[in-house]
């Protein structure tokens, strides 16, 4: 790391300490030619992961739209906050651990079905019916007819 004040390329770590919750390491140096100190931050580079919406628009991920549309289906149920949280960074870990730097919407949208079955099903049924668009109670009635299906086996 390079001295601010003389330039030179050579310091040492004097104290190295956790920050912004585990996501930053924050380091104190000392120029080993001038004897000033410093402090650096060293942090995860983020890769930006580009969602593709059905129209063929791309647009970076966020995952605080994911929460949203979370906490819009979960309205009035008994589902926390902090597991709504926890959900939204599965499925965000889920997105970065896969190492694609492109992921569908469809792909967010059942990752986010996936979840809210194992959560609360009515939520789930709420999530689906916008997700999917139902357009008549038909298609209600079939997406009932899996949940209901998927439960007894």
């Amino acid at each position: 790391m390079k001295c601010m004040y003389c330039g030179c390329e050579d310091s040492k770590v004097i104290d190295s300490r956790s920050a912004d919750e585990g996501r930053t390491i924050r380091r104190r140096r000392e120029c080993v030619q001038c004897g000033k100190r410093f402090t650096t931050y060293e942090t995860i580079e983020d890769t930006p992961v580009l969602v593709v919406k059905t129209g063929g628009t791309r647009q970076s991920y966020d995952p605080q739209k994911v929460k949203s549309g979370i906490i819009k289906s979960c309205e009035k149920r008994p589902v926390s906050m902090e597991k709504i949280d926890k959900l939204v960074e599965d499925i965000t870990k889920r997105i970065y651990n896969s190492m694609e730097q492109e992921i569908s919407s469809k792909q967010i949208g059942e990752m986010v079905m996936e979840g809210l079955k194992n959560l609360d099903e009515v939520a789930y049924v709420r999530y689906a019916s916008v997700y999917r668009s139902f357009t008549d109670i038909d298609s209600f009635m079939q997406e009932l007819q899996k949940m209901i299906e998927s439960k007894k086996s």
